[in-house]
Protein backbone atom coordinates (compact mmCIF):
# COMPACT_ATOMS: atom_id res chain seq x y z
CA UNK A 1 0.00 0.00 0.00
CA UNK A 2 1.36 3.35 -0.78
CA UNK A 3 -0.13 6.44 0.81
CA UNK A 4 0.36 9.56 -1.46
CA UNK A 5 -0.28 13.56 0.24
CA UNK A 6 -0.62 16.50 -1.39
CA UNK A 7 -1.23 19.06 0.93
CA UNK A 8 -0.52 23.07 -0.36
CA UNK A 9 -1.38 25.37 2.24
CA UNK A 10 -1.91 28.56 1.75
CA UNK A 11 -0.35 29.38 -1.40
CA UNK A 12 -2.23 26.35 -2.70
CA UNK A 13 -1.57 25.48 -6.93
CA UNK A 14 -5.58 25.98 -7.68
CA UNK A 15 -6.40 24.84 -10.67
CA UNK A 16 -2.64 23.99 -11.84
CA UNK A 17 -2.80 20.78 -9.19
CA UNK A 18 -2.76 18.66 -12.20
CA UNK A 19 0.85 19.29 -12.48
CA UNK A 20 1.52 18.13 -8.78
CA UNK A 21 -0.63 15.08 -9.37
CA UNK A 22 1.06 14.25 -12.87
CA UNK A 23 3.98 12.03 -11.73
CA UNK A 24 1.71 10.02 -9.33
CA UNK A 25 -0.89 9.76 -12.09
CA UNK A 26 1.77 8.23 -14.79
CA UNK A 27 2.89 5.75 -12.33
CA UNK A 28 -0.36 4.86 -11.88
CA UNK A 29 -1.41 4.38 -15.47
CA UNK A 30 1.98 2.66 -15.71
CA UNK A 31 1.41 0.33 -12.90
CA UNK A 32 -2.17 -0.58 -14.28
CA UNK A 33 -1.94 -0.96 -17.77
CA UNK A 34 1.19 -3.02 -17.91
CA UNK A 35 2.74 -6.35 -15.64
CA UNK A 36 5.09 -4.80 -13.56
CA UNK A 37 6.86 -7.86 -12.22
CA UNK A 38 8.05 -6.94 -8.67
CA UNK A 39 10.37 -9.28 -6.09
CA UNK A 40 8.90 -10.23 -2.85
CA UNK A 41 11.86 -10.15 -0.19
CA UNK A 42 9.94 -12.33 2.12
CA UNK A 43 9.04 -15.35 0.01
CA UNK A 44 12.05 -14.58 -2.36
CA UNK A 45 10.09 -15.16 -5.37
CA UNK A 46 8.90 -12.52 -8.04
CA UNK A 47 5.24 -11.41 -8.68
CA UNK A 48 3.06 -9.47 -10.90
CA UNK A 49 2.20 -5.98 -9.12
CA UNK A 50 -1.02 -4.76 -9.72
CA UNK A 51 -2.55 -1.35 -9.01
CA UNK A 52 -5.63 -0.12 -7.89
CA UNK A 53 -7.12 3.71 -6.66
CA UNK A 54 -9.02 3.43 -3.12
CA UNK A 55 -10.18 6.44 -2.59
CA UNK A 56 -9.47 10.21 -1.95
CA UNK A 57 -9.71 11.97 0.54
CA UNK A 58 -10.30 16.29 0.20
CA UNK A 59 -12.00 19.02 1.16
CA UNK A 60 -14.37 20.57 -1.07
CA UNK A 61 -12.05 22.94 -2.59
CA UNK A 62 -9.75 20.72 -3.49
CA UNK A 63 -12.64 18.52 -4.47
CA UNK A 64 -12.70 21.09 -7.03
CA UNK A 65 -9.19 21.57 -8.02
CA UNK A 66 -8.90 17.54 -8.47
CA UNK A 67 -11.78 17.02 -10.39
CA UNK A 68 -12.40 20.14 -12.14
CA UNK A 69 -15.62 20.97 -10.93
CA UNK A 70 -16.36 24.53 -9.62
CA UNK A 71 -17.40 24.56 -6.40
CA UNK A 72 -19.08 27.92 -6.53
CA UNK A 73 -22.12 29.33 -7.38
CA UNK A 74 -25.88 27.68 -7.92
CA UNK A 75 -24.57 24.51 -9.60
CA UNK A 76 -21.63 23.60 -7.00
CA UNK A 77 -23.40 20.29 -5.83
CA UNK A 78 -21.81 17.68 -7.81
CA UNK A 79 -24.28 15.50 -7.69
CA UNK A 80 -27.42 17.49 -7.96
CA UNK A 81 -25.81 19.52 -11.33
CA UNK A 82 -28.24 21.44 -12.98
CA UNK A 83 -31.11 19.41 -11.30
CA UNK A 84 -30.12 21.14 -7.91
CA UNK A 85 -32.83 23.19 -5.52
CA UNK A 86 -30.46 25.62 -4.29
CA UNK A 87 -31.38 29.29 -3.75
CA UNK A 88 -29.55 32.89 -3.90
CA UNK A 89 -29.90 34.23 -0.18
CA UNK A 90 -31.25 37.80 -0.24
CA UNK A 91 -28.08 40.19 1.18
CA UNK A 92 -25.26 38.82 -0.52
CA UNK A 93 -26.04 36.64 -3.20
CA UNK A 94 -24.48 33.62 -1.98
CA UNK A 95 -25.70 30.34 -3.02
CA UNK A 96 -27.24 28.02 -0.37
CA UNK A 97 -27.93 24.15 -0.49
CA UNK A 98 -29.77 24.13 3.00
CA UNK A 99 -32.98 22.80 2.44
CA UNK A 100 -31.54 20.62 -0.66
CA UNK A 101 -30.88 17.50 0.32
CA UNK A 102 -33.57 15.94 2.31
CA UNK A 103 -34.60 14.20 -1.35
CA UNK A 104 -32.29 12.26 -0.99
CA UNK A 105 -32.95 10.09 2.00
CA UNK A 106 -35.74 6.99 1.99
CA UNK A 107 -39.19 8.26 0.71
CA UNK A 108 -40.44 7.04 4.22
CA UNK A 109 -37.99 8.68 5.78
CA UNK A 110 -39.56 10.48 9.32
CA UNK A 111 -37.43 14.48 8.17
CA UNK A 112 -39.22 14.03 4.77
CA UNK A 113 -41.97 15.20 6.64
CA UNK A 114 -40.73 16.93 9.89
CA UNK A 115 -42.18 20.32 9.02
CA UNK A 116 -40.96 22.30 11.83
CA UNK A 117 -36.83 21.81 11.96
CA UNK A 118 -36.13 21.84 8.03
CA UNK A 119 -37.94 24.52 6.17
CA UNK A 120 -40.73 25.44 7.87
CA UNK A 121 -44.33 24.12 6.50
CA UNK A 122 -43.05 22.10 4.05
CA UNK A 123 -43.02 18.41 3.92
CA UNK A 124 -40.02 16.89 1.05
CA UNK A 125 -41.81 15.26 -1.64
CA UNK A 126 -39.15 15.01 -4.44
CA UNK A 127 -36.58 12.25 -5.70
CA UNK A 128 -32.96 12.70 -5.49
CA UNK A 129 -31.71 13.46 -8.95
CA UNK A 130 -30.25 10.21 -11.21
CA UNK A 131 -27.16 9.29 -11.02
CA UNK A 132 -25.54 9.19 -14.30
CA UNK A 133 -22.98 6.36 -15.67
CA UNK A 134 -19.75 6.87 -16.50
CA UNK A 135 -20.62 6.33 -19.93
CA UNK A 136 -23.46 9.21 -19.75
CA UNK A 137 -20.72 11.71 -18.03
CA UNK A 138 -18.26 10.94 -20.19
CA UNK A 139 -20.99 11.60 -23.19
CA UNK A 140 -21.50 15.01 -21.21
CA UNK A 141 -17.25 16.09 -20.69
CA UNK A 142 -16.67 15.20 -24.44
CA UNK A 143 -18.79 17.91 -25.69
CA UNK A 144 -16.30 20.41 -24.29
CA UNK A 145 -13.03 18.88 -26.50
CA UNK A 146 -10.60 21.78 -26.15
CA UNK A 147 -9.93 22.06 -22.40
CA UNK A 148 -6.00 22.82 -21.34
CA UNK A 149 -4.98 21.25 -18.20
CA UNK A 150 -2.21 22.56 -16.15
CA UNK A 151 -0.11 25.60 -15.86
CA UNK A 152 -1.55 27.19 -19.76
CA UNK A 153 -5.16 26.63 -18.91
CA UNK A 154 -5.57 30.40 -18.32
CA UNK A 155 -9.40 31.43 -17.68
CA UNK A 156 -10.96 29.24 -20.11
CA UNK A 157 -14.80 29.81 -20.05
CA UNK A 158 -17.31 27.23 -22.21
CA UNK A 159 -20.45 27.75 -23.34
CA UNK A 160 -23.55 28.02 -20.40
CA UNK A 161 -20.64 28.07 -17.85
CA UNK A 162 -22.89 28.73 -14.16
CA UNK A 163 -25.93 28.58 -16.04
CA UNK A 164 -26.42 24.49 -17.30
CA UNK A 165 -23.25 23.21 -16.31
CA UNK A 166 -20.02 23.67 -13.55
Amino acid sequence: MFLSNVIPGPSNPGRNIDVCLRPLIDEFMQLSSSRALTYDILSKQNFVMRAALMWTINDFPAYGMVSGWSTHGKLACPYCMENNKAFMLTNRGKASFFYCHRRFLLPNHKYRKNKNDFFVGRIEKDVAPPRLSGEELHDVISEYSDIVFGLQSGKQKFPGFGLTHN
